[in-house]
């Protein structure tokens, strides 16, 4: 069901449709987790260490096409504030079109590109083989992910958040009962981990499509639709190409960061991986928050509620403080038991220099929350310039630290170029 957000209480609002976006959240989480457990605990330390080693690569490609859907959807949303039923129509079909167009585009290039950017990146030689094996799965595999994400950005900026969680719930499932089946039963390596993940993505996005073709009159599209409109695309690609390009900037100041780690051989790589993960998912509410004031500042532009933004702004400003202050303490004071859970105790380097990152980073999560709102905020509202800038301002910063910290003071340096960029 659809959710205008332009009347209301506007924390009510944002809380109704936070909660199945974060539940949702933390099961896409939790499944990639569920992959790390399931490398790391079958195939061992130095499996581990390759899927960690692509975490950032992944980022680059998945980020793009997060921030291409998340921007098509923005318009979508804009238009379904003002009551603009021929036009979000038109804008939905215009955004199918450049999903299948760059969704191919994507492809192609991230598979040919794999193996070089690994062997740039200084990815060891002991772990490169699995890497780019699970990496070019994953990656030729993206149109799954970019159907997927289309249709559930679509439904959200209709104010839909619940929909989404429902097929994510299936897919999560069953990429660990594929996790299971094809690692352990089927003796596939690391392979196995990519076709599992790939595979509960496009059978998320297909029952997200047959359900939504169903039960949403308002995405019911004619031939009409799908006419090309130049100011439909403009429109679309004006807003979704920096938030795409956001994304992809944030992602090669991590691939930045990810070569210095590999510098350190393949046992900081497990440790930064696991403590990674640890760190996504704790920052899952900021991040839900986030994605929420992207949809609510966009309908209500759409609207013309301009003082509605302002309120709303200022009140989940207020909730993801707090979230930034509780999710900080989960990290020190229960962060070693959480990589616990993708390292056994036979490691206990690994889990040091784990626990070493997410102390440290920690103390750092309130800024990082307030940026998830501000920058959704003015990505929906269609200002999409100042986000990029900021991104390009957080890859020189991580390129920087990165590169002239670790030599000073080791492991802490590669720790501190997140927090600081």
């Amino acid at each position: 069901m659809t959710k205008d957000m332009t009347t209301g209480n506007p924390v009510k609002l944002i809380l109704y449709f936070s909660i199945p976006l974060l539940i949702g959240n933390i099961f896409q989480q939790f499944y990639s987790m569920v992959d790390t457990i399931i490398v790391g605990r079958f195939l061992g330390v130095n499996a581990l260490a390759a899927v960690g080693s692509t975490g950032s690569m992944n980022f680059l490609i998945i980020g793009f096409i997060l921030g291409l859907s998340a921007g098509f959807s923005v318009l979508v949303s804009q238009r379904f504030g003002a009551n603009d039923e021929e036009g979000l129509k038109k804008a939905v079909a215009s955004a199918t079109i450049l999903s299948i167009i760059m969704s191919i585009i994507v492809t192609v290039v991230s598979v040919v590109a794999a193996r070089p950017l690994l062997t740039l990146m200084n990815t060891p030689a002991d772990i490169i083989d699995d890497a780019a094996s699970y990496i070019v799965i994953i990656f030729a595999g993206a149109s799954a992910t970019f159907f997927y994400n289309m249709i559930s950005g679509i439904l959200r900026a209709l104010g839909d958040s619940k929909t989404p969680l429902y097929f994510l719930i299936v897919s999560s499932i069953l990429n660990i009962v594929l996790d299971l089946v094809f690692i352990v039963n089927f003796n596939m390596g690391v392979s196995g981990a990519a076709y599992a993940t790939v595979i509960a993505q496009g059978v998320s996005g297909l029952l997200c499509l047959i359900y939504t073709s169903k039960k949403f009159p308002i995405l019911k599209l004619q031939k009409r639709h799908f006419k090309f409109e130049g100011e439909y695309i403009g429109q679309h690609l004006k807003i979704a190409i920096p938030m795409a390009l956001q994304f992809s900037i944030t992602a090669i100041g991590t691939i930045i960061l990810q070569s210095a780690v590999n510098g350190f051989g393949s046992t900081v790589v497990a440790a930064h991986t696991a403590a990674s993960k640890v760190e996504q998912l704790v920052m899952q509410p900021s991040i839900t928050f986030g994605v929420t004031m992207a949809t609510y500042c966009a309908q209500n532009l759409g609207a013309g509620n301009i003082e509605r933004i302002r309120e709303g702004v200022k009140k989940c400003t207020m909730i993801n403080i707090v979230i930034g202050v509780v999710a900080g303490f989960v990290l020190v004071c229960f962060g070693k038991s959480f990589i616990g859970l993708f390292v056994s105790n036979a490691y206990p380097r690994v889990i040091d220099y784990s626990k070493q990152y997410l102390t440290i980073v920690a103390f750092f999560f309130i800024p990082l929350s307030l940026i998830f709102i501000y920058r959704n905020a003015l990505q929906g509202m269609g200002y999409t310039f100042v986000p990029m800038l900021a991104g390009v301002c957080e890859l020189l910063a991580r390129t920087i630290v990165a590169f002239t910290l670790p030599s000073l003071i080791g492991y802490a340096g590669i720790c501190l170029a997140g927090p600081v960029a």
